[in-house]
């Protein structure tokens, strides 16, 4: 009952915020919010996990890592409430700029599918957006919220505007995600986050359960990897990132194979720490 209750409130707050954000729009929403996260985030019971999840980044004065974790809580706020505002990117054509566009191409042409992979970095919904934008044949597998007042509001802003295909994470989105393959759908997932079934592989030098079911589809059914990244602009424009392909013939299992990967999140965090969310505890067995 105190959950429900717990649930109810915070679903309250937030959707008084994003109607708030709705009536001044997205400009004074992002310095809104991205100051009352910067202020309030801190104060949360994560600021433990965050501390030591940034003792990882072992060339990173105590200044630095200060200063990471004030940015973040910004862009946590800033990403936060351009949730409202996803129809805006997916109508206007000159918030995104590509790097490796013509690796996104390549797939398309070819009409055959391919496994996306990234991490949870700044707007990191506008890489699915842009992929089905673009034209693909794409699918996303997603954590759905713990809050069931929340989770409904998400998945609809997510299908109508990011991508229309989401799959629940689990058993059965598994088995929906070889199902959409069979179709020729390419499949996009976020490979940053623990996951209890997971496989413990290095992440920083140290061992974190991390899904392998990428390096299992490609195996299986014999698809390239791409590793996709997303950084903000100065102007609250984006830059999108397509990795080169990775094929699993080149690696000798699924775990040497989700090493690599490990290590190009890993690239992607020390080249743009504070766009990552540190809140989570990646590290914990």
């Amino acid at each position: 009952m105190m959950k429900i209750i717990k649930y109810l409130f915070q679903s309250i707050i937030i959707y008084f915020f994003f109607i708030v954000g709705k009536i001044i729009g997205i400009k004074l929403s992002r310095d809104l919010f991205g100051y009352i996260f910067k202020k309030l985030g801190p104060l949360f019971k994560s600021k433990k996990v965050i501390k030591k999840n940034l003792e990882n980044l072992k060339d990173f004065t105590e200044e630095e890592k200060k200063n990471i974790i004030s940015k973040m809580w910004k862009s946590y706020g800033i990403v936060f409430i351009e949730y409202i505002f996803l129809n805006k990117f997916r109508r206007e054509k000159d918030l995104i700029n590509i790097e490796g566009k013509e690796i996104l191409d390549d797939i398309i042409k070819s009409g055959k599918p391919a496994i996306f992979v990234s991490g949870h970095f700044s707007n990191f919904e506008l890489m699915s957006l842009y992929m089905t934008k673009s034209g693909l044949k794409l699918a996303t597998i997603y954590r759905p919220l713990n809050n069931f007042f929340l989770n409904p509001f998400m998945e609809y802003v997510r299908k109508k505007f990011v991508c229309r295909n989401q799959i629940k994470k689990g058993i059965n989105g598994v088995r929906e995600a070889i199902d959409f393959i069979k179709k020729n759908y390419s499949v996009a997932l976020m490979i940053d986050q623990r996951v209890s079934e997971g496989e413990k592989i290095n992440f920083f030098d140290k061992p974190a359960l991390t899904t392998t079911l990428p390096a299992q589809l490609s195996i299986k059914y014999n698809l390239p990897i791409i590793s996709v990244f997303i950084k903000r602009d100065k102007n609250n424009s984006f830059t999108i990132k397509f990795f080169k392909k990775i094929v699993h013939t080149d690696f000798k299992d699924k775990l040497e194979l989700t090493l690599r990967l490990n290590q190009i999140i890993e690239q992607m965090i020390i080249k743009n720490p504070h766009e990552w969310i540190w809140t989570h505890n990646r590290w914990k067995s």
